[in-house]
């Protein structure tokens, strides 16, 4: 009878360390399946932060062209008032993707980058001398957001 009994206690007790291991087992297959979603979540975030903010800088490049041009074509006052506001709308398009950028990577590389991008392209407002300058400055803005990319691009595929 005490055979059977023991017997019987191990068998409860091998029951509940099972049961035991087997529910920390699925705790962390969870914790695991959460924290690779999260990651998921942040990494789409991060690309769509590295888009928009290529977008925007894109737009309002061309806007700066077609401004720039319209002033060296001497385009009449009107003109150019308008795409002197399309300008500012496209300069403020810029803000949001920044702040998400700045927000969701912190790699240096990325932000000098998105930095020099910006500044580049802000600069061509003030690159209105001749046609050859505006676009040396086009250039050079081009330039900088395709760095921006590149950089942005080997960021998002180290920490994928």
């Amino acid at each position: 009878m005490l055979v059977t009994l023991v017997t019987a206690a191990l068998a409860i007790i091998g029951t509940l360390l099972g049961s035991i291991v087997s529910g920390r087992f699925q705790e962390r297959a969870a914790e695991r399946s959460v924290r690779v979603a999260q990651g998921e979540v942040v990494r789409r975030d991060r690309l769509e932060a590295v888009t928009a903010l290529a977008c925007a800088v894109s737009d309002h490049r061309r806007a700066m062209w077609t401004r720039g041009d319209a002033v060296l074509k001497g385009a009449d006052s009107e003109r150019i008032e308008a795409l002197r506001d399309a300008s500012h709308l496209t300069r403020s398009a810029v803000t949001r993707p920044l702040v998400a950028l700045r927000v969701l990577i912190e790699d240096q590389a990325v932000r000098g980058a998105a930095d020099r991008m910006i500044a580049l392209t802000y600069g061509m407002r003030d690159a209105c001398g001749t046609t050859e300058e505006l676009a040396s400055a086009r250039e050079a803005a081009l330039l900088a957001h395709n760095e921006f990319v590149d950089d942005a691009a080997g960021f998002l595929a180290r920490t994928a």
